[in-house]
């Protein structure tokens, strides 16, 4: 319950009764999160373990730095590793309780999935002098090393991507023997395109992944060892701690800068939200809110321009344009997005009447800014090598190193060996689950190329859509979601890229740019979004809340993100493209004005308690005003217009009885 007005909120961040431990988010990800199941390690196996993740990590810096192999040899080498450490970190089920146990079987499956990829590298010549005619040994040994990754599939990231691949697969046997060929043709012809050559497993996913994104997955981990989400945090609190519900603002703020480096929504959740959650409820909100408030402001961090998790790297890569372009053209849907969640927030605390963290327990933003600020360095660095024309691999070990270096002059964050150590294993261990999903991408990618699928897709959407671009946008969506349950949004947006981005630009005719940010927003908003909803989970479960009733109120907290979507698919203006700078303005400015009507008509509050008729005219008014054009303009303000008007009245009426 809010506290009255005239009582002193106690704003101290450390939890109280009504929050929950460290366990309790442990054991509520373990319930829903594959990448939270790992193996109990402890004394010498456990450091050994430490010392593998990190040698990866070097391993990855010494590829991308130094090594000349062919591209096959290094993404097969990568996925062989990737399998090992998978199996020693990952056990084959849920809450396995032994410790320093690695069962026989695992350890046989360990062995045979990554020697069937080191095979493949040691014999590269020779099975490459092959082309086609691959041996019988050839092809058991592909069998082996694609369903092992499969199993590792299901350890590491889960079922619905496994699902996925299988049908796709499955069609690759039905296109074969339905053209009259015997199975094993079939079966050696599917194996060494998903095996042996780079349109399968080893294709452009795990290219950009052994590159682009292990690269960025080592330095977010490297960047967090400085201290910067505490910092990013202390900044909120100095830009926006003392406004009105101050501590959900801060949670927003802390949340879109700490998400846009880090690439995990759920991870971002359990670090800022350790700090957040615990001050939201003292504050006053209930903890179904403020969990969904952590949720799905870091699941929003991801679509944060500069970085957006690596991902405007790995975009600019997909889409063929420079990353600057991306960057440029994801700012005002992301503004859009965290906008839509400050409004609503600060709508719940004035209906709620809550107040803000008295200003003398705030830090300054000067003397904050004075003494920290260096810390932005690595990442400005980073987006300005970039635009520079450096290379992105070598722009993010330049911008690791340079972590390192900030890192120095406060003592509680400088690079130890020990702490240089601890880096190198979270990077490494972040890597893994991005890299099975892929690997996995990789296949349904293959599949694509090799039958043509692509196009029978695209006919198919047609088809059931007709000219009706909602419809296959509407798929599309569902698509996105249903893949995105557990997937790493890296893994997630490339096979979205790969299979449905295409329908929609060589299907629908949409931007190609629109229809790659559309897949890649409806992939994120997966960890918010029920059933599977792991970044509210992670929130329920710090908040001490109902984990469903946390998930829907991130979904409608979020509710920017299922809307704006398609607005820049109908009309990509909002995206700055085929606009001028005075569509720009209006865009800008009648799309603030609707995402506060969608928002008060949501939350069923604007100066005073909106009744049904109200919060009908104000949602109906702000969807008319965020979709781009003149008429829907003129007709949200109208309605957006009589909404304040009776709320004014209202009010106005409060005050004289």
């Amino acid at each position: 319950m809010a506290e009255k007005d005239n009582m002193k909120v106690n704003t101290s961040p450390v939890a109280d009764v009504e929050t929950g431990t460290a366990e309790d988010v442990e054991a509520i990800m373990k319930k829903y999160d594959r990448e939270s199941n790992t193996r109990i390690w402890e004394g010498t196996p456990k450091q050994v373990i430490r010392f593998l993740l990190a040698a990866f990590s070097v391993l990855m810096l010494y590829m991308n730095l130094f090594a000349n192999w062919d591209e096959r040899v290094r993404r097969s080498l990568f996925v062989g590793f990737v399998i090992i450490l998978s199996f020693l970190v990952y056990p084959m089920k849920k809450g396995s309780s032994k410790k320093n146990s690695v069962p026989i079987y695992d350890i046989i499956l360990m062995v045979l999935g990554a020697g069937a990829y080191f095979y493949f590298v040691f014999n590269f010549k020779t099975i490459i002098g092959h082309a086609t005619r691959i041996s019988q040994t050839e092809v058991i040994v592909g069998v082996i090393g694609i369903l092992i990754l499969a199993e590792t599939c299901r350890r590491v990231v889960g079922i619905p991507i496994l699902c996925v691949a299988t049908f796709f697969v499955g069609y690759a046997f039905y296109n074969g023997l339905g053209q009259g060929r015997a199975f094993a043709v079939v079966l050696k012809s599917i194996v060494y395109n998903l095996f042996y050559t780079t349109s399968g497993v080893i294709g452009t996913p795990i290219g950009v992944c052994s590159t682009y994104i292990a690269l960025f997955i080592l330095f977010g981990a490297f960047l967090e060892a400085t201290g910067i989400s505490e910092f990013f945090i202390q900044l909120a609190n100095s830009l926006a701690g003392a406004s009105t519900g101050g501590p959900a603002k801060v949670a927003v703020i802390s949340s879109a800068l700490c998400g846009m480096v880090s690439g995990s929504s759920v991870g971002n959740t359990v670090t800022t939200g350790s700090v957040t959650i615990p001050l939201m409820k003292k504050t006053g909100y209930q903890g179904e809110f403020a969990g969904a408030v952590e949720a799905a402001s870091s699941t929003g961090g991801q679509i944060m321009p500069p970085i957006m998790g690596a991902a405007a790297f790995l975009m600019a890569e997909m889409v063929g344009v420079q990353y600057g372009e991306i960057a440029m053209r994801a700012i005002f849907p992301a503004l859009l997005y965290f906008t839509g969640i400050f409004i609503t927030v600060h709508l719940e605390a004035k209906r709620l009447g809550l107040k803000g963290i008295p200003k003398d327990e705030l830090p300054k933003f000067g003397p904050l800014f004075v003494r920290q600020g260096y810390l932005l360095i690595p990442l400005v660095a980073l987006v300005a090598m970039v635009m520079m024309g450096y290379t992105m691999s070598r722009a993010a070990i330049i911008a690791t190193a340079l972590a390192i270096l900030v890192s120095m002059p406060n003592k509680e964050t400088r690079m130890n060996p020990t702490r240089f150590i601890n880096a190198l294993e979270a990077g490494g261990k972040n890597t893994l689950s991005v890299a099975v999903a892929c690997g996995v991408a990789g296949i349904i990618a293959g599949v694509v190329t090799m039958t043509g699928l692509g196009q029978l897709l695209i006919s198919a959407i047609v088809g059931v859509a007709g000219d009706r671009v909602i419809v296959a946008l509407f798929l599309t969506m569902l698509t996105c979601i249903v893949l995105g349950m557990g997937v790493p949004t890296t893994a997630n947006y490339i096979i979205m890229a790969t299979t449905c981005a295409p329908i929609l630009v060589n299907g629908m005719g949409i931007n190609k740019i629109a229809a790659n940010m559309f897949v890649f927003y409806f992939g994120i908003v997966a960890d918010i979004t029920p059933p599977v909803a792991l970044a509210a989970y992670a929130g329920s479960a710090i908040a001490k809340s109902n984990p469903m009733k946390t998930a829907l109120n991130a979904s409608r907290l979020a509710i920017a993100a299922f809307i704006v979507p398609y607005i820049f698919a109908f009309n990509p203006a909002m995206l700055f493209i085929d606009t001028g700078v005075l569509g720009v303005v209006t865009i800008i400015v009648t799309s603030l004005i609707g995402l506060f009507g969608v928002a008060a008509g949501l939350e069923g509050y604007m100066f005073a308690n909106l009744n049904v008729i109200e919060r009908l005219l104000s949602i109906v008014g702000g969807l008319c005003l965020i979709i781009p054009g003149t008429v829907t303009d003129i007709v949200g303000i109208v309605l957006v217009g009589i909404s304040a008007a009776l709320q004014m009245m209202k009010k106005k009426k409060a005050a004289v009885a």
